[in-house]
């Protein structure tokens, strides 16, 4: 059976702390309440919450520097909560650590997709299975094969394929694959796809296996059967 998912509510107003608890019970989440900042600490290193969510208009200790000390107890999504709407503030929540910002008053629905977009992110990604033809790609193990030889990879040369098998008979242009793969622009001249992509082509094609990498003129690489 699934443990809940937990998360702490601090917040000094009883209407809205009450409104919170009753939704979120009702969609089975376990929460836990706290009024003010110092509280809202123990409570976090008390009990560990998988998200919190965080008034940012706190008496004594504020939300600002309640979310600066969450932080070092662990690495839970952080929802703020204010009336506080201009650009400043909201940078200002986000730099003290906040993983999102709501804007009161707020619909209840919106909260509960944030919650749900935050602890989709905090997840850690379940390992899959890729296959495309007779070619395999291991998320956990990051580990090729096809048919059943083995294809040990490199760790550019794992992400460069996994971005194949994620969009198969899609074509990829040169720009997407430094995006994804690389995280910038190596600049116009750079060889650095078609060094990599002859690596994998190497590796996939070691016993004379048909080719699945295909080079598009101009535009960039596919992965699709012959």
């Amino acid at each position: 059976m699934n443990t809940p998912t937990r998360i702490l509510v601090i917040e000094d107003e009883e209407r809205i702390r009450q409104f919170l608890q009753r939704g979120l019970t009702f969609e089975n989440y376990r929460v836990d309440l706290a009024a003010d900042g110092s509280s809202g600490l123990a409570l976090a290193r008390e009990n560990l919450p998988d998200l919190v969510i965080l008034d940012w208009m706190l008496p004594g200790m504020d939300g600002l520097e309640v979310c600066r000390r969450l932080r070092a107890v662990g690495p839970m999504p952080i929802l703020m909560l204010t009336a506080k709407d201009s650009i400043s503030d909201r940078v200002q929540g986000l730099d003290a650590g906040a993983d999102d910002y709501l804007v009161k008053p707020f619909a209840f629905d919106e909260l509960l997709a944030r919650i749900r977009a935050l602890l989709r992110r905090a997840a850690p990604p379940q390992p899959e299975v890729l296959r495309f033809a007779d070619l395999t790609l291991d998320t956990g193990t990051h580990q090729a094969f096809r048919n059943d030889r083995v294809i040990e990879l490199t760790a550019k040369e794992y992400e460069l394929l996994e971005l194949f098998m994620r969009h198969p008979r899609q074509v990829l242009t040169r720009e997407v694959i430094y995006d994804r793969v690389w995280g910038y622009d190596f600049g116009g001249e750079s060889n650095i796809i078609e060094v990599y992509v002859r690596y994998l082509r190497q590796k996939t094609e070691a016993n004379n296996e048909p080719r699945l990498i295909h080079t598009v003129r101009g535009v960039g690489y596919v992965l699709r059967e012959e």
